[in-house]
């Protein structure tokens, strides 16, 4: 994201049909994971991504040896926007299309939206609050908004949180074009000449400790989860509102005991579809004032897609890379800015510019919003 890179490409999938999507931020091959056979037998597309992530952040903590933690006190919440989707078309294919009488034996163990957090929780020995938040696109700032709650609240010290989501399957792709929100050529968030959204694979996650604990063992803090915002259009499923998506940004910032000027940057929702990338502009204003001018805003899936459950999750690493290297990702695509879009969106490259406190935006279908503040420590 820092240098820009576009990781949308050509869509290549097995049975493709007549799918008109034909552009998508894929992970074409998704590693192989050293881990027992009967935790393999039951892993499809969403929960691999999820361990495989889980395992970077813990290794990354220092959290990865034996008796690196304690269990009973350690959590894996993990969010997903969809489900196992992979698993899904395979069964129907299975009985609808090669005539079986019965799916194979695992399949509801792949496709339960609690997969990757249980596999997570298997794989690494976690035995603390371990489940998985699922709300569209906010799943993974949900997911983080409940692991700073289990700190807060001394159910945890230590929560393995994210977002992973695989929706890059024939079923899923065909009811998404059935919507007519997915771009034809490029993901441009605020771009005057957007067409839509570009779905991606993913998964992210981020070790979330209490400070004492951290420092009691001598971790490399990379930056503070500082607050948390959440609300609810109660509105409508799919048309945007303003005043949800501001409250979220306001409960965020009041939560984190922060004012709006001590705010330099947002990682936006940013889905370049016409409808949320204006209410998105408007609620920045309403939440920010005078002070949006100032602000140096991101669109990152203009490089990553929207991985939907992991999109939020994959930001939030953004976020806290933006808080170490001083340095906000760029909007890419975006040619000449909708006039109804009208911040400082970051283009021309990565901006190099003093961060100490950016907020990242997760507004989904349903109206559940959720925004997260991320400070730079110490």
């Amino acid at each position: 994201m820092k240098a820009g890179t576009c990781g949308i490409g050509p869509l290549a999938i097995d049975h493709q049909g007549d799918l008109k999507t034909a552009i998508a931020a894929q992970i074409s091959d998704i590693p192989e994971i050293d881990i027992e056979k009967r935790h393999r037998a039951t892993l499809s597309g969403f929960s691999k991504l999820a361990v495989i992530a889980a395992g970077e952040a813990l290794k990354e903590a220092g959290l990865d040896g034996a008796d690196a933690f304690d269990p009973t006190r350690t959590g894996a919440i993990i969010g997903t926007g969809v489900f196992g989707a992979d698993a899904v078309d395979q069964a129907y294919r299975t009985v609808f299309v090669d005539g079986k009488k019965r799916t194979e034996i695992f399949a509801i163990p792949k496709v339960m939206p609690s997969s990757p957090s249980v596999h997570v929780s298997m794989v690494y020995g976690i035995k603390g609050p371990v489940y998985s938040p699922s709300s569209a696109c906010a799943s993974g700032n949900h997911a983080l908004c409940a692991a700073l709650d289990l700190i807060r609240t001394n159910r945890a010290d230590v929560v393995v949180a994210g977002g992973t989501d695989t929706p890059l399957t024939f079923g899923i792709i065909k009811t998404w074009e059935s919507m007519r929100i997915l771009a034809k050529t490029g993901c441009r968030p605020f771009s005057a000449d957007r067409e839509g959204l570009v779905l991606g694979d993913g998964a992210a996650c981020l070790v979330i400790e209490s400070e004492d604990h951290a420092k009691a063992r001598g971790a490399t803090i990379l930056a503070e989860l500082a607050g948390a915002g959440m609300t609810a259009d109660a509105a409508d499923m799919v048309s945007p509102d303003v005043d949800g998506a501001a409250n979220a940004m306001r409960a965020c910032m009041a939560d984190a005991d922060l004012s709006p000027t001590d705010i330099n940057a947002i990682n936006a929702h940013g889905t370049a579809t016409l409808g949320n990338d204006k209410t998105e502009t408007e609620a920045i204003r309403s939440a920010f004032a005078a002070h949006a001018d100032t602000l140096a805003v991101s669109g990152t899936k203009s490089m990553h897609g929207h991985c939907l459950g992991a999109s939020a999750a994959i930001e939030a690493v953004a976020c806290v890379k933006s808080l170490r290297d001083q340095t906000v990702p760029p909007t890419i695509n975006l040619h000449e800015a909708d006039p109804e879009c009208d911040l400082d969106y970051v283009t021309q490259g990565a901006r190099e510019q003093a961060v100490d406190a950016i907020i990242s935006n997760a507004f989904a279908f349903g109206g559940a919003n959720a925004s997260v503040c991320f400070r730079r420590y110490p």
